[in-house]
């Protein structure tokens, strides 16, 4: 009996694919770096053929260095990176570059948006900001700025997805267009109280509603592959943005968990159970994940640039070799300098919602050095995380503690996790398994095919590596803290 299970985790920089056994237990892995496109200033494009092309590559290579066969995979499970958006022909092409979710082109399409009226309209019914982040205004215009697109879209021609809808098209031979909730629920097209596309904001939008996919629940039956891909026909059955992934790899089930993955970006997402949170605090709400038919909500918070300050650290500046040396540099740095570093290379997320604030660096003397800016990306990440958790803090006011596990590659450093415990004041979980979003992926998969176990199972199996826990005295935090907000505030656009 097949028994393996296929979790791709196609991400922002780079594609892996691991294959589980059933045992939860790595047993393959296929990885490949992901090339960016910055053809303008705010502007992030990928190409969705070299998407395709490592999502493919890297699967292959997870079952080669197994040395297992496509007939022995149970299920495939997809996350992926999320609001970048994909438009393509019934063929398979498509018409013009994958536009990234770090992507600023449409921030005056959404100002126009706002001004008009709409923001109150978009908020209520997804749950999102007016904000060029989501694949909505994305779409908007890759449908007005490539030719042909709109006359295509309107004839049925053309199809739109985010990253998982692609791969499910393309892997399936083009037999199914889907995505799931989860994904859906970050377009700005989908009413997420409803769980269905909302005619009228794709009106406003101008989005033909026969180009977008039909939506799933996170474990459901996504079709099966092309016999060519893998030797056999493999069923997908999960799918999760990457965000919703590892908040089901983490085990965080109840309402009050919370989870902080940092990857290219940071996202923290809070687990509110079936209460569909309205933020005060410049907040997102949105679906968690959806389960044989079940809704769960959460409050979400997106910090654009985590990781990615140090891969500038690393390929900008050419500070460090490679990524993990991050960490030991910054712990070299000279104590009696505080250098800010507000990463706004693509604008602010929440709280702040910044588009047009870019990246600047404050404190900076004539002994400052690679050590100095290191620590200070990194201690960026910890204070635009202690805003987020106040956020979440005073839109959760009532309702329970919350706690935090972490994952992401930037957790392996345990200078980083305990800068984050210092200047959060909180204690951060480490768990043993910091390949959380893919192990969701592969969770969906294997419980839709019966392998694993339920939710309160898989719980069970949530291992803590580390706690750490605050060392840093309360005045001195108050002091950082107040420095950083100053900093932003001196970036910020308005």
């Amino acid at each position: 009996m097949a028994g393996f299970v296929l979790a791709i985790d196609q991400g922002t920089t780079s594609t892996r694919a691991l294959l589980f056994d059933a045992a939860q237990r790595v047993v393959g892995e296929g990885r490949r770096e992901l090339r960016q496109h910055f053809p303008r200033s705010g502007w992030v494009e990928h190409d969705a053929d070299d998407i395709w092309r490592a999502a493919l590559a890297t699967a292959r290579a997870a079952l080669r260095r197994a040395g297992v066969a496509g007939r022995d995979v149970a299920a495939i499970g997809i996350t992926n990176q999320r609001e970048t958006t994909v438009v393509w022909d019934r063929a398979g092409k498509p018409i013009a570059p994958a536009i990234v979710w770090q992507d600023r082109r449409t921030a005056a399409a959404c100002e126009r948006l706002a001004e008009r009226g709409f923001a109150n309209l978009f908020e209520e019914r997804t749950g999102l900001r007016l904000d060029p982040y989501f694949s909505g205004t994305k779409l908007a215009w890759i449908l007005d700025n490539v030719a042909g697109a709109r006359e295509g879209a309107e004839s049925g021609k053309l199809l739109f997805g985010t990253i998982d809808a692609w791969l499910v098209y393309r892997l399936t031979g083009g037999r199914v267009h889907a995505t799931d909730a989860t994904n859906a629920s970050r377009t700005l097209l989908f009413d997420i109280a409803r769980n269905r596309w909302d005619e009228e904001l794709c009106r406003i939008l101008r989005v033909p509603l026969r180009m977008l996919p039909e939506v799933k629940d996170c474990a459901d039956d996504f079709g099966m592959t092309d016999r060519a891909h893998f030797g056999a026909a493999i069923p997908i059955r999960g799918v999760a943005g990457d965000q919703h992934a590892a908040t089901l790899g983490q085990a965080c089930f109840s309402p009050g968990m919370m989870k902080s993955t940092y990857g290219t970006g940071c996202f923290a997402v809070l687990n509110t159970g079936a209460d569909r949170v309205r933020s005060t605090n410049r907040l997102l709400t949105t679906i968690a994940y959806r389960l044989g038919g079940r809704t769960t909500y959460a409050l979400e918070g997106s910090i654009f640039v985590a990781g990615a300050a140090v891969q500038w650290l690393r390929d900008g500046l050419k500070f460090i070799r490679k990524a993990a040396d991050a960490g030991k540099l910054a712990a070299a740095a000279d104590p009696t300098q505080q250098i800010y570093l507000v990463p706004a290379f693509v604008g602010l997320g929440a709280p702040w919602w910044d588009a047009d604030a870019r990246g600047a660096m404050f404190g900076l003397t004539r002994n400052t050095g690679p050590a100095e800016m290191a620590k200070a990306a990194l201690e960026a990440v910890a204070y635009q995380t202690a805003d987020l958790l106040d956020a979440m803090r005073a839109d959760w006011r009532g309702r329970g503690e919350t706690v935090l596990r972490v994952d992401g590659g930037m957790v392996a450093s345990d200078w980083t996790m305990q800068r984050l415990a210092d200047v959060l004041g909180a204690p951060v979980d480490r768990p043993v398994m910091l390949e959380t979003t893919v192990l969701g992926a592969a969770w969906l998969a294997a419980s839709a095919a019966g392998l694993w176990p339920d939710m309160d199972g898989f719980a069970a199996h949530w291992a803590l590596d580390r706690r750490f826990e605050p060392a840093m005295d309360p005045d001195t935090r108050a002091h950082l803290r107040a420095g950083w907000r100053d900093a932003v505030r001196r970036t910020l656009s308005g």
